[in-house]
This record gives C-alpha cells, sequence and structure tokens, in this order.
C-alpha cells in the first residue's frame, strides 16, 4: 500500500522536493533574514500630514492587495498600518532567532501560473514572484487513526480503504470517489468567473463578456455553486460519516464555518486546486511574510507609501459634501484622500472610527442607516488560541510532516470549541524559520474559541494567565501527535489568545472575521462589494461578506481597486491576470 500509517516520530512518505528547497536555500530572499516591513518601521517614524489620492487604513493581507492594485492603475496611496509591521493576521515575528507564524500557513496557487487564487493573480499583476516550495503531503489525527495522505492523486482512496470501516453497507472510498465525480461540473463552473473581472457598474458589460462562454457552459450548475454546500451532499445522498466530516474539514478550513455556512463555490474552487492530477500544495519561502513583503514591494515600487505604527484615530467626513475625505492619526496628522479611503479594519472598527451617525446620515435613502444596522447583526466568527514553539529538532526525522491536522470527536463537530487544531511546523520546509537544528511550530485552533470567554479579564492577571494555560492543553495534545516529546524539546513558548489578537490586530473583541451569511434556509446569496453608502469608503477584509480566508480577502482587494478606476483600464488588466 501506498500510504504511510505512522505513529508521530516514524519516518514515512514525503513528496518534498529537495531540488525546489535547494532553489530556493540559494536565492537572495531565501537568506534574507530581516524584514522589509522592519525597516520601514525605521524609515517612516513619523508621517507627516499631506494629500493622496487613497488612504488605506490596515496593511493585512486586503489591504495591501487593494492598495497596491490602486498604485498599478495609476492612484497616490498611502496604507497606514497600526502595527510596528505590515501583515495584519498574516504578520510574522521574530524571537531568539525562530519566525513565528501569526495566521495562515496553508496555500496553494501562490506561485504558478495560471492560477485562481485572487492573492496569486495580484501578485502576477504587481509582477512580484513569490518563491515557494511545493509539496503534497500532510498527517491526520482523527478518532480513526493517524495517516499521511495527499492532495493531487488517488492516495486519499487508499487511506480510505485502509482505514475507514464501511457504515450501513456504505463504503467510505467508493462514495469519495463518486463524490469527486459530482464535484467536477462545481469545480470547473466555480473558476469560470474570477474576482478580477468583477465590477458594480455598466462597465461589467464589457468586464464580464470575455467569460461569458464559460459561465454558459456553468450555467446548469450555477444554482448549485451558489448554494450551501451541505445541500450539494444532502442532494446527492453523500451518506458516509466520514466522508460527510472530511468534507466539513475543509469547509471549516476555507471559510470558518461548516459545510451549511459555506458556499459550494468555494469547495468547488477548492477541489480544482487541490484534487486534480498531480496538484501540490505551495509554502512560500520565508512564510507568510514573503506575501506581506511581496505586497509591500509592489505597493512601493507603484509609487505607494506604508506607514506603519501610524494609527487611526478617525476618518475625517465632510458635512457638506457627505464624503470621507481621508483619516486622522493618533499623533494628530491628517492624511487627506481625494478619491476614496478603504478601510481594511473589520466592518465593526471601522464604524468604531467614523463620525457618530455620519453613516447614517450620509444619505436620505436611509442606505446608510442600512448598512449600520447590517453591520450589528453581522455575526462574529469565533477567535483563536495559538501555541508558539521554539523547540530542539535533535533526532527528530528529517522527513517529519509540516502540517498536522487534529480532531478529537467528530461526534461534537469541526466547529465546537476545544476539538479541532492546526499544526504547522514551517522550518520543515524552510530552515532559515529556525535557528539551525531547531524548529518552529504553530498550532491553532481555527476559528472556533469563544471570545465571550475572555471578554472583561485583564491582560496578564492570574485569571488570564490561569485560563491560557486551560484553554491551550488541546494544542499541546495536537503537537504532541506529531512529535510524542515536544515539552521536553521546548525552547521558548508563547501562548496566544483572542486578547493577543484584539491587541495586536486591533480586530474587535479578537474575532476571526464574519460569518452568517449563508445559511441552509438560504435562498439568496447576498452580492459582495467593497462599496458602502458613505460616498468615498470603501471595506475591505475578513469581516466582509464573503468572510476569512486569504484568497477572499485578495478578492475584496481587487473589487476595491475596481470602484476607483475605469473599465477600460480593467480590462487591460484582465489581458494579463485572467487564465
Amino acid at each position: 500500500m501506498p500510504v504511510a500509517m505512522r505513529a508521530p516520530g516514524f519516518s514515512g512518505l514525503s513528496s518534498r522536493r529537495p531540488d525546489a528547497v535547494e532553489a530556493a536555500r540559494s536565492s537572495k530572499s531565501y537568506c534574507r533574514r530581516a524584514s522589509p516591513n522592519r525597516r520601514v518601521a525605521k524609515v517612516f517614524a513619523k508621517v507627516e500630514t499631506h494629500t493622496t489620492d487613497v488612504v488605506v487604513i490596515g496593511g493585512g493581507i486586503g489591504g495591501l492587495c487593494a492598495g497596491a492594485l490602486c498604485a498599478l492603475y495609476g492612484k497616490k496611496v498611502t496604507v497606514v498600518e497600526s502595527h510596528s509591521v505590515a501583515g495584519g493576521a498574516a504578520h510574522s515575528w521574530k524571537r531568539n532567532g525562530y519566525t513565528f507564524e501569526s495566521g495562515p500557513s496553508l496555500y496553494s496557487g501562490m506561485s504558478k501560473w495560471p492560477t485562481t487564487n485572487p492573492c496569486g493573480q495580484v501578485l502576477h499583476a504587481l509582477d512580484e514572484p513569490l518563491t515557494c516550495v511545493e509539496y503534497n503531503t500532510w498527517m491526520v489525527h482523527v478518532p480513526e487513526g493517524s495517516f499521511l495522505t495527499e492532495v493531487g492523486n488517488d492516495q486519499f482512496v487508499d487511506v480510505l480503504r485502509e482505514y475507514v470501516a464501511d457504515v450501513d453497507g456504505v463504503n467510505a472510498a467508493d462514495e469519495w470517489l463518486r463524490l469527486k465525480e459530482l464535484m467536477k461540473p462545481l469545480a470547473k463552473a466555480s473558476s469560470a468567473l474570477p474576482p478580477s473581472a468583477v465590477r458594480t457598474d455598466l462597465g461589467a458589460v464589457v468586464t464580464l463578456a470575455r467569460f461569458v462562454p464559460g459561465l454558459l457552459a456553468a450555467a446548469p450548475v450555477l444554482p448549485e455553486i451558489m448554494a450551501p454546500y451541505s445541500k450539494f451532499m444532502e442532494k446527492n445522498d453523500i451518506r458516509h460519516p466520514f466522508v460527510k466530516n472530511w468534507m466539513e474539514v475543509l469547509c471549516f478550513l476555507l471559510s470558518g464555518a461548516p459545510a451549511s455556512g459555506t458556499l459550494a463555490a468555494e469547495i468547488g474552487y477548492m477541489f480544482d486546486d487541490w484534487y486534480k492530477p498531480n496538484s501540490t500544495l505551495e509554502f512560500p519561502v520565508g512564510g507568510s511574510e514573503a506575501i506581506v513583503d511581496a505586497l509591500t514591494r509592489g505597493l512601493r515600487k507603484n509609487g505607494g507609501r506604508l506607514e506603519v505604527n501610524s494609527h487611526v484615530a478617525g476618518i475625517n467626513f465632510d458635512d457638506a459634501t457627505k464624503r470621507a475625505t481621508g483619516v486622522t492619526l493618533k499623533d494628530g496628522t491628517v492624511i487627506t484622500a481625494t478619491e476614496s479611503v478603504i478601510s481594511n479594519c473589520t466592518v465593526w472598527d471601522t464604524l468604531k472610527i467614523l463620525p457618530p451617525n455620519a453613516m447614517e446620515e450620509c444619505r436620505a435613502d436611509g442606505s446608510g442607516k442600512k448598512w449600520v444596522d447590517d453591520v450589528h447583526e453581522t455575526k462574529m466568527c469565533a477567535s483563536f488560541m495559538h501555541l508558539h514553539l521554539g523547540i530542539d529538532a535533535t533526532g527528530l526525522p528529517p522527513d517529519l510532516e509540516i502540517h498536522h491536522i487534529y480532531v478529537e470527536d467528530w461526534a461534537r463537530g469541526v466547529t465546537a470549541e476545544q476539538n479541532m487544531v492546526l499544526v504547522s511546523i514551517a522550518s520543515v520546509l524552510d530552515p532559515t524559520l529556525a535557528p539551525t537544528g531547531k524548529h518552529v511550530i504553530h498550532a491553532y485552533t481555527p476559528g472556533n474559541e469563544p471570545v465571550e470567554l475572555w471578554q472583561g479579564l485583564e491582560r496578564g492577571s492570574d485569571e488570564y494567565e490561569k485560563l491560557k494555560d486551560t484553554r491551550s492543553q488541546i494544542l499541546w495534545r495536537a503537537v504532541e501527535k506529531a512529535i510524542p516529546d515536544v515539552r521536553v524539546r521546548v525552547e521558548c513558548q508563547y501562548v496566544g489568545s483572542p486578547l493577543t489578537q484584539q491587541r495586536w490586530q486591533r480586530r474587535h473583541k479578537g474575532t476571526y472575521g464574519g460569518t452568517g451569511w449563508i445559511t441552509p434556509d438560504s435562498d439568496t446569496i447576498p452580492i459582495t462589494t467593497a462599496a458602502t453608502p458613505m460616498a468615498g469608503l470603501l471595506v475591505v477584509g475578513d469581516s466582509n461578506f464573503p468572510g476569512p480566508g486569504v484568497p477572499s480577502v485578495a478578492a475584496h482587494g481587487w473589487s476595491a481597486a475596481h470602484e476607483l478606476v475605469p473599465f477600460w483600464k480593467q480590462c487591460a488588466m484582465l489581458d494579463k491576470v485572467a487564465p
């Protein structure tokens, strides 16, 4: 059997590519230890009052994509970031020679071309290629056991035949193969219309024209991809518990929601990207910081500015014209925006920095008040618990897997708190992220830590530290599945909570983003746009539908940029980036 059933620490199969690792190792970007964002913090310690076309609040992935694309289109752009480094939920930080990832570590479609990944398309538009190490294996630790699996080929079928029993006469492997066939039309339809082609005015007639044949071909399944994925599984009688549970895992990884709250289009995209023959995942050399650096370079080389340590105290609003006109920083610096303010804050945090009642009063038709009401009604995703470790790697197998998925109890559901953990050992693929002979580990509960548990606690208090210790134990259990003796190997450790995320990422209550737009009873799917009822104010990011994830927030970046440029400029860009 081509499956390596292995206890943690036992040498098993791996498809890691030594040639890619060595090529990356010899490149300048691989060896560079200092972050350009940290150098920017020193250069731009004080922001001067100035006027620009566009000011972007927040240097997360969504804000950087929006800002860099606007700069590429010829706009004067200033991105202001409260933290000392850019990246938002994807920023990294360094301690004792280790580079710790704050956010996602599972990527695909970032370096290859063509790609349907909106962030990969942004990088291509900016001519900022990303050096990545390709791989296609990960470890899964579930109630059925621990096993190695692959993306791309049909090795997962062998796993199912080996480790998953029939239930009520249904064979998991056969059901998976049937599901893969059923998904092919959805996968094709999901990639028929790239976000880079969408706009909200009459120019859409032109920008969408080239995609009409693909959309017509996809027409029979368009209602299915615009509905919750749970409906697709129900319609097609997907019954085996493990297959259903596995799809719940994938839905939650992609959208922060179960299958009942995830668009089938997202799963179609994932199947097209992960389960076609010879597919691979990618890890950017330098980690998520490399993506942030590439977007920052794209911004700056086109004349844009990134100003870190620059906290926005308020969005400026002109009562006469009823439009957003710029921002005022905490130190009193005013940045005037002649065309638009783009907020990469959460929608809840954006409301906090708007003048009182400005959104409600900006439109006579009441749409401003409705927008505010919608913000208050938008559900928050739960948050994270994080465990960051620097460990001694002496004696660990050289083919230790980078990713480990851990689920304790299927019956509780993957969205249940303290039940599912992701573990990333990034230095497995990029040794420069840790000192020689060491590994850096990031374990986290992916958007299932209740924010309510932490509200009202004082950081550093005994009660807070005790709760951090209690709530992090599941993270230790997950890491011990990968490295059983990890506790005796630890050289440095840091535990992050929702309050950590609230503090460093300026996120409302430490939430992961928004959710709740898609429900099992959804008859219509809301149309996402960066526009708001307030003239001169756009909002991008993971609290604005379609929600969390790098592809989603990058798609918002395209949306914001195309609100500000004429359709013929967008068409010229589509000639370059549309696959």
